[in-house]
Formats: C-alpha cells, sequence, structure tokens
C-alpha cells in the first residue's frame, strides 16, 4: 500500500511539473503572441469607410460614391428586432459570454479534428466579439493561431468596451452580399428600404447572409437562401423575440428582394454627376470623397435635367438626319436559330438611351423590314423568353441616306442579322435610329445665383464621358460679341451710336497678308447702329467697334467676365477667335441677365460631413444678425450682397434689350416660339464648326453647343440660329411652361427714347420704324452723325458694294 501512495505521488509530481512546463510554455507562447496582437483601443476612434451620398436640389439621391457601400447607423437608431435577428443567427449568448464561447470552442475543435486531411473548410465557434476582432484587427486567414488571436482580443476588447458599442462596430462593419455593407446599406441595396421599414422575413434573410454571403445570393442560389432564411426565423422564434404565429407567416412569404441599382439614381443626370464627383475630388481629395460618408446637396432640378437632354438629344438626331448619311448597324449576329434573343441581348448598347432599344433585323423586302426587339431583364436579372417583333417602314427612313440619297428600298440599307437602334413613337410604331455623329452641350443657371440646374455634357454619357459643357473649349463666335458692345456702352457709346459696316483691311504683321473681315453672306451694309450691328450679328462693324475702343479693353471684359483669363488683345477675338466652354459663356451672359452682378457657375449648393455638420455652404449674401437665439421685436437682419459688380446695370438693361431685337428682329427669331421675353445671341464660326446660341430670360439663362467632337464643317446654313437656337427654344418652351412670363427690369434713372431703329435719329413717337431705345443719364440719340470708322473709308471707297458705297457717300437721308 505505502508503494502505491509513493507510486501516485510520483506520478502526481511528475503530473505536476509536467503541468507547470506546459503553463509555461503556453504563457511563454501566449505572450509571445500577444507581442503583436493589434491595439484594440483604435477601435474607439474608428470611423468606417461611409459612402458619399450626392442629392439633387429636391432631396432625390442622384449617386453614391464609395469604395465599400455603407451606411452607418448608432445602435440605437437600429431596430431591436434587426439585433435579435443578428443574435440569433450568429451568437445568441452575446449578451452573457465574456467574449468567447466555450462549448462552442471545443465542438468546433473536435469537428476540426475529425475533418483534419480532409481537405474540408476549417470551422469556428466564434462570437459576435471575435467576428469584430477578426473584421477589424486581423486577418480571414484560417489557421489555429489566428484563432487564439481572435480569442485573445475578443477578450480584451469585451473588457474595454460595452455590448451595445462591440454589437454597433459589427451590424456597421459586416459584408452582407451584393456590395452591401452594414445592416444601413444592405436594406437599402436589396430591399429598396430604410432599416426601419424592414419586415421580418427582410429582417432573417439579412442575418441569413454573413455565414457565406456569395452561398446565399438572393437569385444564384435563391432556394438554399430562403432555407437559411427560414432557419433564422425559427432561431428567434426560439429564442422568444417572435411569436411561432409571425414565424410561420414570414416564411411563408418570398424572398422579394430588389436590388437598387448602381449608377445615376436620376434619369439624365449623368454628366452633371460626374462634374461633381470631379469637383469633390479636386476639393477634398480621393479618399475622403469615397470614405468620409459626405452629404452632398446638389442645385440640380430632376425635371429640368430630364427636358434639357431630350432638347439637346432632339435637335442633335434632327441635325443627323437632315445632314447625315447612314452609318450601317451597330452589329451584327446570326439568326439562323429560333432564338435570337440571348444574342442580341450580348451586343452592347447605350445604356442611358431610354427612349431607344436595340434590334436585330430578321427580314426585309422593298417596304419594310421585320426586326426582333432585346428581350427585357426581369426581376431576377434573368433574360425574358419572350420575343418580340416589329415592322420598320421605309417611309420612315428616307433619312438614311446611302452614297447622298435617299433610299428607294429597305435592301439598300438593312441586312437580316443587323443589329440597329429602333425608337418606339407615341403611335405605337417604330422607327429607325442612330447615334449622331455631331455632338453638343447644354447648360442651364440661374442667372441670379450662377446654380446651375441642368448640365447634358453630349448625346449620351454610356458612348462619351467627355463633357462638352466643362471640358470642350471651343471658339464662341459671335456669341462674344455683346460683350465687345458692352464693353463700349459701358465707355461713352449709345446703343444708337453708328458704325460704318464697309470693307476694312487689318494690318497683322510682317510677312502676313492682311486681314479682310467678312460679313456672313459677304455683304457690307453702311453706316449702322449698334443696336443694328447686334441684331443681325455684323462681323465688320464688331472689328471697327473693338478697333475705335482698343482691344486691351475687350480682353479685360473677357477676363472680367470669366469667359478668357488670357485673351490676346488682338483684333480677330473680337468676332470670338479664342476659346471658352459653354459653362463660362452662359455664366459670362447670366451677369449681363441680373444686372451686371459676378456670379459663379456653382453644382453644389451644401456639404455635410458624417456626423450632420455643414462643411460648405454656397452662400454669396451675408448676413451678420442671423443667428440670433431669441426674437425680441428686433428688425428683420439685412442679406448683404457682397458679389462684385461687374458691369453697370444700365449697361445690362440696354445689352440685354438690345439681344431682344436679336429674337424679335435678328438672327434669332424663332425662339419667338417660347412666347415670352427672351434676349439672347447665335454664334456661327468659319466654315460651320460651332453653333451657338446663349440666351435668357429674366429667371433662366441657357446657353447651348453644336459642333463634331473634332472640329471640322457642319455644312452651308448650319449657323447657329439653325442649329443650337431650336434647341434653346425647345427647351425653354418646356421648362417655362409653367412659369407666368416676367418682363426684364429698366433700372432707375434709365431713360427710354423714340429712336429711328435705321439711324439712331430722335424720332417721333409711332413714326413707322421706331423703337424705345435706352439711355443713360447724360446722354441722348445724337442730332448729327458720327460715323464710327468712316473717316478711314477715304481712298478705299473703290472696295465697297454699290449697296455701301451709295450709303456712306450719299444716300441716307443726308446724314452726312
Amino acid at each position: 500500500m505505502r508503494l502505491f501512495l509513493k507510486f501516485i505521488g510520483y506520478l502526481f509530481g511528475i503530473s505536476v511539473v509536467l503541468g507547470l512546463i506546459a503553463a509555461a510554455g503556453l504563457w511563454i507562447y501566449l505572450n509571445d503572441i500577444t507581442k503583436d496582437l493589434p491595439d484594440y483601443t483604435a477601435l474607439k476612434d474608428y470611423e468606417p469607410p461611409v459612402m458619399t451620398r450626392v442629392h439633387a436640389a429636391d432631396g432625390h439621391l442622384m449617386y453614391e460614391f464609395a469604395r465599400e457601400r455603407r451606411l452607418f447607423i448608432p445602435i440605437q437608431a437600429i431596430p431591436d428586432r434587426v439585433k435579435q435577428a443578428f443574435l440569433s443567427a450568429e451568437d445568441k449568448n452575446f449578451y452573457d459570454h465574456i467574449g468567447i464561447d466555450p462549448w462552442g470552442i471545443g465542438r468546433a475543435v473536435i469537428t476540426n479534428v475529425r475533418n483534419s486531411g480532409s481537405g474540408r473548410r476549417l470551422v469556428g465557434a466564434s462570437t459576435i466579439t471575435q467576428q469584430v476582432a477578426k473584421n477589424f484587427l486581423l486577418t480571414g486567414e484560417q489557421k489555429y493561431e489566428r484563432k487564439i488571436k481572435e480569442a485573445l482580443l475578443a477578450l480584451r476588447i469585451e473588457q474595454a468596451f460595452t455590448k451595445d458599442e462591440i454589437l454597433e462596430l459589427y451590424l456597421n462593419e459586416i459584408y452582407l452580399g451584393v456590395g452591401a455593407y452594414g445592416v444601413g446599406a444592405a436594406s437599402l441595396i436589396l430591399f429598396d428600404k430604410s432599416v426601419h421599414e424592414l419586415e421580418l422575413q427582410e429582417i432573417a434573410y439579412l442575418a441569413a447572409v454573413p455565414k457565406g454571403p456569395s452561398n446565399y445570393h438572393p437569385y444564384r442560389y435563391r432556394d438554399r437562401a430562403i432555407e437559411r432564411r427560414n432557419w433564422v426565423i425559427d432561431r428567434m422564434v426560439e429564442n422568444g423575440y417572435v411569436s411561432v404565429q409571425e414565424g410561420i407567416e414570414a416564411k411563408a412569404k418570398p424572398l422579394d428582394v430588389k436590388l437598387r441599382p448602381t449608377g445615376n439614381l436620376v434619369r439624365a443626370s449623368e454628366y452633371f454627376s460626374e462634374a461633381v464627383r470631379r469637383q469633390l475630388a479636386a476639393q477634398y481629395g480621393e479618399e475622403k470623397l469615397y470614405e468620409d460618408g459626405l452629404s452632398v446637396r446638389t442645385s440640380l432640378n430632376p425635371d429640368m435635367q430630364l427636358k434639357a437632354r431630350k432638347a439637346l438629344r432632339d435637335g442633335l438626331v434632327d441635325f443627323d438626319h437632315k445632314r447625315g448619311k447612314w452609318r450601317g448597324p451597330i452589329g451584327n449576329i446570326e439568326i439562323a436559330s429560333s432564338d435570337w434573343g440571348a444574342a442580341l441581348d450580348k451586343v452592347q448598347t447605350l445604356n442611358d438611351v431610354p427612349e431607344w432599344t436595340s434590334a436585330v433585323v430578321l427580314s426585309v423586302s422593298n417596304q419594310k423590314a421585320v426586326v426582333g426587339l432585346r428581350p427585357e431583364r426581369l426581376a431576377n436579372r434573368k433574360l425574358s423568353t419572350e420575343r418580340v417583333r416589329a415592322d420598320l417602314n421605309l417611309s420612315d427612313m428616307k433619312w438614311a441616306r446611302v452614297n447622298g440619297r435617299a433610299p428607294r428600298n429597305v435592301q439598300e440599307v438593312l441586312n437580316p442579322g443587323d443589329v440597329v437602334y429602333v425608337q418606339r413613337m407615341p403611335s405605337g410604331k417604330y422607327v429607325l435610329r442612330q447615334v449622331p455623329e455631331v455632338s453638343g452641350a447644354l447648360v442651364a443657371m440661374d442667372p441670379h445665383t450662377g446654380r446651375v440646374l441642368a448640365l447634358v455634357g453630349g448625346f449620351s454619357y454610356a458612348e462619351s464621358q467627355f463633357n462638352r459643357a466643362t471640358q470642350a473649349w471651343r471658339q464662341p463666335g459671335s456669341v462674344f460679341k455683346p460683350f465687345v458692345y458692352a464693353a463700349a456702352l459701358d465707355n461713352g457709346y449709345t446703343p444708337s451710336s453708328v458704325v460704318l459696316d464697309a470693307p476694312v483691311e487689318i494690318e497683322q504683321g510682317p510677312g502676313q497678308d492682311p486681314w479682310k473681315p467678312q460679313n456672313y453672306g459677304g455683304k457690307f451694309y453702311g453706316p449702322s447702329t449698334l443696336r443694328t450691328g447686334i441684331e443681325l450679328s455684323r462681323n465688320v462693324m464688331t472689328v471697327r467697334l473693338a478697333q475705335d475702343m482698343g482691344m486691351d479693353l475687350v480682353s479685360e471684359y473677357a477676363r472680367s467676365f470669366g469667359i478668357d483669363d488670357n485673351m490676346m488683345p488682338v483684333l480677330s477675338m473680337s468676332l470670338g477667335a479664342g476659346e471658352t466652354t459653354v459653362m463660362r459663356m452662359t455664366a459670362a451672359y447670366s451677369m449681363m441677365a441680373n444686372g451686371g452682378r459676378r456670379v459663379q457657375p456653382t453644382l453644389i449648393d451644401r456639404i455635410q460631413n458624417r456626423y450632420g455638420e455643414t462643411i460648405y455652404q454656397n452662400d454669396q449674401l451675408v448676413c451678420t444678425n442671423c443667428s440670433e437665439e431669441y426674437w425680441d421685436n428686433q428688425a428683420e437682419p439685412e442679406l448683404i450682397d457682397t458679389r462684385e459688380q461687374v458691369l453697370d446695370p444700365m449697361t445690362a438693361y440696354q445689352i440685354t434689350s438690345m439681344m431682344e431685337g436679336v429674337v424679335q428682329r435678328g438672327t434669332a427669331t424663332g425662339v419667338k416660339a417660347v412666347g415670352r421675353p427672351v434676349a439672347g445671341k447665335t454664334g456661327t464660326t468659319n466654315d460651320e464648326r460651332d453653333a451657338w446660341f446663349v440666351g435668357f430670360t429674366p429667371e433662366l439663362t441657357v446657353g447651348v453647343f453644336v459642333g463634331y467632337d473634332t472640329p471640322r464643317k457642319m455644312g452651308r446654313g448650319a449657323t447657329g440660329g439653325q442649329v443650337a437656337a431650336p434647341i434653346f427654344t425647345a427647351f425653354m418652351k418646356d421648362a417655362l411652361q409653367d412659369a407666368p412670363p416676367l418682363e426684364f427690369r429698366v433700372p432707375n434713372g434709365l431713360r427710354l427714347v423714340s429712336i429711328n431703329r435705321r439711324t439712331g435719329l430722335r424720332a417721333s413717337a409711332g413714326a413707322p420704324g421706331t423703337i424705345l431705345e435706352s439711355f443713360k443719364p447724360g446722354t441722348s440719340p445724337p442730332d448729327s452723325y458720327s460715323v464710327i470708322g468712316f473717316q478711314d473709308e477715304i481712298g478705299i471707297r473703290q472696295d465697297l458694294s454699290p449697296e455701301a458705297g451709295r450709303a456712306v457717300m450719299s444716300g441716307t437721308g443726308g446724314l452726312y
């Protein structure tokens, strides 16, 4: 017995020694591991990457910029049922354990030992706290060492954070498939609902996903996803979070997922959204843009934006039909098999032209083609099995010229297997379409604030991301002329001042031929008033006026209005030979429309950070007493306009009135169809390479440009009045159809005097050919003629046209 006891004591001693050695080894091992553990206290200051959300002026979500699509929601704002679903699915003892689940770990160890050598993935028993440690501080590698680190970190996290803080980190960080991180973003992306609007079966699906986001994809593995969702519902019933009846009803409902589309969420806003993205990236940097959760309110008017895109697209298509040619199909597919839908679906098309769809030509005859329309995508993203056919008639494709003439039969245009664009008309019939070669831009702006209400940078953003409204530097042509005339009116000239419209030669320096500016059409018209020069866009008059003032002054006005920061002071620039953008020119016209106040074109009204604090506000007015906490019968605060006065308000009205004449009697009479007071100016560059119209009403300024991306001739007659002005007119009629007409306001002190429109001399009110002209204090219609440029013409009269010669020498009623 004694020997047995000694043996037992011996074994006990050995066990104690071995235990101490094992404990020492474990201590050394754990101590070595803990040296490399991440600093878990950094979670206190953790700010997860949150997506920046861009909204239109009316609050509609336009775009989300993010590397990880996440919305951070404080734990207090997360519904209890959402918390309960995740606890039931992932860690039902979360509020009771110390960060690890010993029983669960034991079960996982036994399972992994059994599966060793089988190649199966290691299983774990991670608590929510351990998942936080893994997701925030460790990698996802499946190794025992990582699991040990995870457990140690979980124990430490539990000591440093409350349970709610840990759960908040988890619910906002967890990946829930389809690009969604956190329950806030997932509820929007998967169900198009806020997290507070989710129903039980939807909540259960979210809680089902973390175990394997790709394994429970709502479309690819729908049955598996429903099975896992129902399992979560059962666990919620088992844990007493929902009643048995609620669980039965929830499990009976379908998995009704409505994936929110990525990209632009406000129709037609692609160019605007990209311009905002560029501005935010330049102002705050890419990291802040994609991770800091900015809330951006833009100036975009969604309704006006749709109308702007429609007006520009219709105008470009109309130009292409009148001057273009058929350039062939967008692709070809085999139609031998009966199911052409799948092949047609693979042909890449423009996804931002919803009015059009692609179609494959199935058969052709002399008078029509039978086409198969692209099948629709169902809610589950699968291709519809329905195949729809339509007819294209020859009578509707006469515009598709081949070899310079209209087609005489459909076979000249289409062949079986061709993939083309078609559009369904209001009548129900389909017509052939093609993407225009010519492009353009349209900008609509509030003239009083510079807020850009609509911006279209081309026919299709999917075809070309180049923004012709902000990035294309083009010659403005005659739309620059009003600034030459504004400079003159600001410096002693009046609208009735007379300039000679006759040939002139401008020396350009040694070795260069003299420049001989020409009017459009090649004619000269003799002495004419400044008003006539604007209304009929007389080039020679503008050059003489700029020569009389000096181009240094004109260049300064171009810089002051933001048209061209460094315009060369040469006379050709007075005709718009420099370069500018549609955005700049629209802003410059806005300064004339608002009475001469400087405006900066802006796309963004306000920016807030992730905490709701305003970090940028687009407000050009100063209010020193707008922050009073209480009202004690004090006077209303006064708003102070600090913007620079770049143009005399009287001058602004004079040039506005002269540009009203462009619409009433000049080169843009088609704009009268707008049906309200409109001022504006056409612009056409040499060889009709650029066509412009920029104009305004008292409440809206719009700039339109049309031209090829690589400048080339658009064809004789492709002027601003014929190409750009109709786009302006269509947009203005649509955009302002519900707004009452407004008159341009006449500044105090400005006198309206009846003058003869042709001579500029005072005339009796109501006499034929008279108009009311505006004159500043101290100025009046001239009593005798002083013709700018006439004194330079002595000796070159033989170069005058007969009409101009007679006008200069004798024939305008004894003016000289």
